[in-house]
Parts: C-alpha cells; structure tokens; sequence
C-alpha cells in the first residue's frame, strides 16, 4: 500500500483533504421517466443517450463549478446500485414485479442469480469515459462490489455462495481492467453491503470474511499500481470488522460516520490504521442542509483522529434521493468548509 499511494499521488496530484462525492447525484422524475420510457421503447437509443448525456453535462459543470477535487458522472443512467449490473451480466435473470421492500416505502427489485456470471461487454465504460471527456480534472469510475451484488439479488441454494460471489468478481475484474484502459484514474467498487453479508453465527464468520475479502481482492486484481482503488460502505458498525477493511486492501474508504456519531472513528485510531480515509462530513439522508460551521466542526474532529494527508473529504453517502435543491447548498457550504480548513492549516504551520 505505501507504494502504491506515492505512485498515485504523484500521478494523481490531488490536494490534502481532497473534495469529492460518493457518485449518484439526485434521479430527477425527468430522468426516472427516461429510463423508463426508453426501457418501453417509446423513445430512440439516440434519443436517450443525448438526454443522459445532457444529465452528465451539468452534473460535472457543476461539480467543477463548486470546486470539487475529484468528479464523479452521477449515474443518470442506474435504476438501482445493483439491478444495472444485473441486466448487463450474463447469469442473472431481471424480473418484472419482483418488488421488496428496501425500507419505508423504498423498494428495490433484486435480480435471480440463475447461472454461471461472466460479462459479455463493459457495463460503465461508455458512461465514465463520457464524463472524463468533459473535464480536465479526475472523474471516478464506480461499479458496485462483488459481495453487495450477491447480497442484494436472489442466490440458488444449491451453489455456495462464496462460489457465486467469486464469479461475480472475476466479471467485475474485467469491468476494472476496462476503466483503466479508458484512461480512468481512480475506480470506486462499492461495498455497500458488506457488513450485511455477515453470518450471525460467530462460528462462520472467519469463514466468510476470508471468501468476502478474496473476492473483492479478484474484483480489482487487474487494476495496475498506479490507479487508486476506493471503497463505499455504509450502514455499517465497524468495530469488528475494521481488520477484515484493511484485508481489502482498498486505497482509500468512504464511511459513513456523520450518522453515526464520531465513536467510529476512534477505532480507526486504535489500530493505526494507515489508508486514506473519507469518513462523511454530513449526513445524506436528512433534507437538512448543514451550514459552512457545521462541517469545518467536522473536520476538526476528523483531524483529531487522522492526519490531513489521510482524509478525504465527502458526503457520507449517495445524493440519488436527495433532490437538487438541497444538494448544490451542501456541496457548496462542504467545499467552502474545506478551504477555511485548509487556509486556518496554512496560517497555524507558519
């Protein structure tokens, strides 16, 4: 890892306490519409594509705009995390109606994994590759995980799951290899469910860490040293499961910590842990936009516990239910935070 992170510094030459977003950005009723109206065939591939490429458009002049370090495209064309790569994977079966429940009224639709996984064709490539095209500054390309993928679909039960978890990430392996022959500098395979994964009996949880860390280990295999790996993960209590994140490997990990409370973060301190860190300086799921102050307070508190040249700086989870309104304020008062940081760094080192 302490190699691969100065090879990618020096390449990538992002700022401490570098800005950036964990990769959906807000799915307006307009794009919802055109992804459904395209899925019915009521409108044009062309058509859609140039709709989708206009949502890119002002998501990164935006995103530039405001002053991010790192960009993300903001996936206007994924009806859900997992469902996307569902439809474009060989093995998995998408179905009309099979609705359950997420949480509150939010249902997702998880696709039957039925057969053997491999990846006829790139999946984001086309997307990402768009978006870096309309920026001079780094755009991350970002899949889901192997283990969030079969967590979140229906898995036979005549197949081990770590089998089908292993197949899941060597077609992801691809999708990695394919982003960085794009140009792609940074990669984000998100692993939102990967404390879900865990098996309640404690007797079978060394088990399943061992298969859950090898597949994510085969999932960026093929990416070279000098493109930087992130992680996601949320909803996630990390006490007990921090050695198994630093198993992963990852070189950086976006947290979910401004829900819940600072006390994560303390263990990160306890074991030394020694990768870049973007634990969310504000919480997502509350329409509450935070204020310039309450996130420079953040910040202070993520400096008593790493290094600056450790943190990165982010929401702390996806924007894709939150509408614009309330996502251009925040960003904007969480990039003006970082510059009062920054500048009160600057005047206390001299």
């Amino acid at each position: 890892y302490e190699e691969r992170i100065e090879t990618q510094k020096a390449i990538l030459n992002y700022p401490e306490l570098a800005t950036t977003t964990i990769g959906s950005y807000p799915q307006t009723p307009e794009i919802r519409k055109l992804r459904r109206d395209y899925k019915k065939g009521l409108i044009s591939q062309e058509k859609y594509e140039t709709e989708i490429k206009e949502y890119i458009n002002d998501c990164i002049a935006f995103q530039e705009e405001i002053g991010l370090d790192v960009l993300v495209h903001g996936e206007p064309e994924r009806n859900d995390m997992v469902e996307y790569f569902g439809e474009m994977l060989n093995g998995f079966l998408i179905t009309k109606n099979g609705w359950v429940q997420s949480y509150g009224s939010r249902c997702v639709k998880p696709p039957v994994i039925y057969g053997d996984i491999d990846r006829p064709n790139p999946m984001t490539v086309k997307w990402i590759k768009y978006a870096q095209s309309r920026t001079k500054k780094i755009v991350k390309g970002i899949i889901t995980g192997p283990l969030t993928i079969l967590k979140w679909s229906f898995v036979r039960d005549d197949i081990p799951r770590s089998e089908v978890a292993h197949q899941i990430a060597v077609a992801l392996s691809d999708e990695v290899n394919s982003l960085q022959d794009a140009g792609i500098k940074i990669i984000q395979v998100d692993e939102a469910a990967f404390k879900e994964g865990y098996p309640l009996r404690k007797a079978n949880i060394p088990e399943y860490e061992g298969w859950a860390v090898r597949s994510f280990k085969i999932a960026v295999s093929t990416a070279k040293k000098e493109t930087q790996i992130h992680t996601h993960m949320c909803y996630s209590e990390f006490n007990d499961i921090i050695k198994t994140i630093e198993a992963m490997d990852a070189d950086v990990i976006s947290i979910e910590s401004a829900r819940s409370g600072n006390e994560l973060l303390n263990v990160f301190k306890e074991i030394g842990y020694k990768r870049e860190v973007g634990p969310g300086v504000y919480d997502v799921h509350s329409p509450r936009v935070p204020t310039v102050n309450e996130i420079v307070n953040q910040i202070k508190l993520l400096l008593e516990v790493f290094p600056k040249k450790q943190l990165w700086i982010n929401p702390d989870c996806g924007l894709k239910t939150r509408n614009w309104a309330e996502v251009k304020p925040s960003l904007r008062n969480m990039v003006a935070a970082v510059k009062i940081v920054r500048e009160r760094e600057i005047e206390e080192s001299l």
